[in-house]
């Protein structure tokens, strides 16, 4: 059993997908599947179930991975153990996934930046961190939360439908169009509510988990979607974005920390370069 095997594993495992495990890892797709498929093989149990969105975890995925981030966490202590250099300042980071692969990568930068000799893990939410980057809600009454950013949902439509000249777009135009339904989505689940009260059809075209697999099939005219204005989406020549009349879908997305360690001097600065990345 190789150790890459099992990184590449960890990586897929907290993605949720083979295609960030690739980026996050700084290899091709191929790579990850034929590392995942000879662990498969050597532990004679099947990891991940694929489907359109991405991969979901089985149940021995479940068991495999706190061993194979331990075993991480050990390679990493190795190193540093015979390392010269200044001692490593370790920060565990939980990420909601759909954060946007652009404004993450530089938050991410600005905080290796500003805190020296940073050793950055990421992690899902839900697992043991020090601070975590989710939505307003999901910040628990024990955790401060620092705003970061905040999305606007808005119809994204293939530029070849009539319904993208226009510039606004009402709930009864949305009757029976082709949707790219994703979950879990928060926004689009008070579109779907607002859109039965009114006695407009939902109609899913195709059912995906990530927002990153929900511009390209915009573009490709499957259906329309509800994307946040994220840099990527708006300059993105495929489709149109418009809003719904008299709908304010957004999101606020920030740091949550425990409100007993804002003293500390870790902490300290990542709240820091969260107020200055705020937008």
């Amino acid at each position: 059993m190789k150790l890459r095997s099992i990184k590449y594993f960890q990586s897929v495992y907290e993605q949720g997908s083979i295609t960030s495990a690739a980026r996050q890892c700084f290899v091709s797709q191929p790579s990850i599947t034929a590392a995942i498929s000879q662990l498969e093989q050597e532990l004679n149990v099947e990891l991940f179930v694929r489907h359109a969105g991405g991969v979901r975890p089985t149940s021995a995925a479940d068991k495999l991975y706190p061993l194979a981030r331990e075993m991480s966490d050990n390679e990493q202590s190795i190193l540093h153990l015979f390392s010269d250099g200044p001692t490593p300042v370790p920060l565990r980071l939980g990420l909601m996934r759909s954060l946007g692969a652009q404004r993450m990568s530089e938050l991410l930068t600005e905080l290796t930046k500003r805190i020296d000799n940073l050793e950055l893990t990421l992690v899902e939410p839900d697992e043991p961190c020090d601070a975590r980057v989710v939505l307003s809600h999901s910040a628990s009454s024990c955790e401060e939360f620092v705003p970061i950013w905040e999305d606007k949902y808005q119809l994204a439509i293939p530029k070849n439908w009539p319904l993208a000249t226009k510039p606004l777009v009402y709930i009864e135009d949305l009757d029976g169009i082709p949707f790219i339904n994703r979950t879990p989505c928060d926004a689009l689940e008070r579109l779907k509510q607002t859109m039965a009260a009114e006695g407009v059809q939902f109609q899913p075209r195709a059912n995906i988990r990530t927002i990153e697999y929900a511009w390209p099939m915009v573009s490709a005219g499957v259906g329309a979607a509800l994307l946040p204005d994220w840099h990527e989406i708006k300059h993105n020549d495929g489709f149109v974005l418009r809003p719904i009349a008299n709908e304010r879908l957004v999101k606020r997305i920030g740091l949550a920390y425990s409100a007993g360690r804002v003293k500390e001097p870790l902490i300290a600065s990542v709240i820091s370069v969260c107020r200055a990345t705020a937008r």
